[in-house]
Formats: structure tokens, sequence, C-alpha cells
């Protein structure tokens, strides 16, 4: 798919709700959100911690364990911190949404609204963008991912991504691999 062998890709469609424990299997919460650097690196997972206060923690993805098909571990819960929203970091429904936000090429073509990223759980490096055309079209025609070698320039109205490859508008696409 994207990226090197033995990389592994997630989406934060996949990641969201996902329960997320310490090495000791005490649930500390769910995936509420991913943190994304204005150089388009996903570098934090936010974690909608249990209990009444239910607030929001930042996980550093370099500091999990590992990301597995139905929770994600943690070595030390100690490395959680309040979630405090900082001037270069976009998330994907909370602070300084990016989630239907406009997508444009570097050559200024709308391609999509932005619906979800693609990055590699190790590095956090976002390696794709899927964009939506609206409810109706994503039935008819389906949606579209681009890839890109090259991080967005995210901006108040819309973000400009470098396009290299682009599929989708068939609705047996969405899942399939993307061209090399």
């Amino acid at each position: 798919m994207f990226g090197k062998a033995g990389d592994s890709l997630r989406t934060f469609s996949l990641l969201k709700g996902m329960p997320v424990y310490d090495t000791n299997g005490d649930l500390l919460g769910e995936v509420c959100d991913i943190v994304i650097q204005d150089n388009g690196k996903v570098s934090d997972l936010l974690l909608q911690c249990k209990g009444l206060l239910s607030k929001k923690q930042k996980i550093p993805i370099e500091n999990i364990s590992s990301f597995g098909e139905d929770g994600i571990l943690l070595e030390n819960k100690d490395i959680l911190t309040k979630y405090i929203g900082m001037p270069s970091e976009y998330t994907m429904n909370h602070d300084k949404p990016l989630i239907k936000k406009n997508a444009l090429s570097q050559n200024g073509v709308h391609l999509g609204l932005l619906d979800d990223v693609y990055f590699m759980e190790e590095m956090g490096t976002i390696v794709g963008y899927e964009l939506t055309d609206g409810f109706f079209s994503d039935i008819t025609q389906g949606k579209r991912v681009i890839r890109t070698p090259h991080p967005p320039k995210i901006g108040k109205d819309a973000i400009i991504v470098s396009v290299t490859k682009l599929r989708g508008g068939k609705s047996h696409d969405e899942v399939s691999e993307l061209p090399k």
C-alpha cells in the first residue's frame, strides 16, 4: 500500500473510539482525536479519559508501546499530559479541526473536503488523504484518496496538498491499494 514494507498504516477513523490500556491491563480511556503538527505529522493521540470530568489527555505517538487491532498499549501511563491546543497544532475534530476543510492541489484545483488521513503508526508521517465531495457523491462515485510525499500547507480556510497519485470515483476503490 503506502510506505515501505513493514510500516503499519492507520487512519484516524480506525483509531477513533479505540481503547487505550496500560501494561497492567487498566483501561485509561478511548482515542477521540489525533494531533497533527503544521509540518504534516501526527504527533499525538488525544484520549478521552474515563471519570466524572472526562478530560482529554495527550499521548505522544513515539511513546505508544503497540497499536493492536482491538486496542493500544502504553508502557507508562505517566506520559499522559493534559491536552492544551498549541498554535502549531491541528486536530481532526476538536481544536482547530481539519475535517471537512477544503483540500486544494498545489495548482489550485479543488480536490474535495478532507474526510480522513492515512499515517504510518511508528513515525506519524501522513502519507495520504481521504477526500469526499459529499454524501450522495460518495455513494455514487466513492471517496477519493490522494497519496502525497510532502507535508501539506495548512491554512485558515484550506489545505494545500502536493498531489502525486489520485484514485477513486468507484465504489470498489474504497479499500483498494493505491498505485505506486
